[in-house]
């Protein structure tokens, strides 16, 4: 998943709460149109902020220096590795595994902006973030499967 940090951190953190984020789900999208639109969005967006990056600094997108593809490497070197001691049945593990990987966190990024939007101002700007453009809960058990995300406006605030 290795869009995900460089979207996440240059992208969702500028336009979060907005309709150009494909990482906040929009009021009445259920989770699967959600995770249909996050996932493309989100990676062509990650390729893209990687590739202006590395062409500010005159290098070729497939440098060794792309976060996103030391991302995706560093994976399929796992992988490998797990399919090389552990053989074959590591192949339907490591798919189950990445997919519910990926749809958990998909499913945290549905519920923390869920129908929440910025105003757009005059100016063709959106207003800050506010904590109110996030969700946030105080349960002991999302603090637990969210990783310390259940105050996700703080998240935002103080990225």
């Amino acid at each position: 998943y290795g869009h995900f940090f460089i979207e996440h951190n240059r992208g969702h953190h500028v336009w979060v709460s907005t309709p150009e984020d494909p990482a906040s789900a929009r009021m009445g999208e259920s989770i699967y149109q959600f995770a249909s639109r996050e996932l493309p969005g989100t990676f062509r967006r990650g390729i893209e902020h990687e590739r202006l990056r590395l062409s500010k600094k005159g290098k070729s997108f497939w440098s060794v220096e792309n976060e996103v593809l030391q991302g995706y490497a560093i994976t399929l070197t796992i992988a490998i590795i797990c399919v090389a001691l552990f053989g074959w049945q590591m192949i339907p593990f490591l798919i189950v595994h990445h997919f519910t990987g990926w749809f958990g966190l998909t499913q945290a990024n549905y519920v923390e902006h869920y129908g929440l939007l910025r105003r757009k101002l005059p100016n063709g700007r959106y207003e800050p973030v506010q904590p109110r453009h996030s969700w946030n809960t105080n349960h002991i058990v999302s603090n637990l499967l969210l990783f310390h995300l259940q105050r996700h406006s703080d998240h935002h605030a103080n990225p």
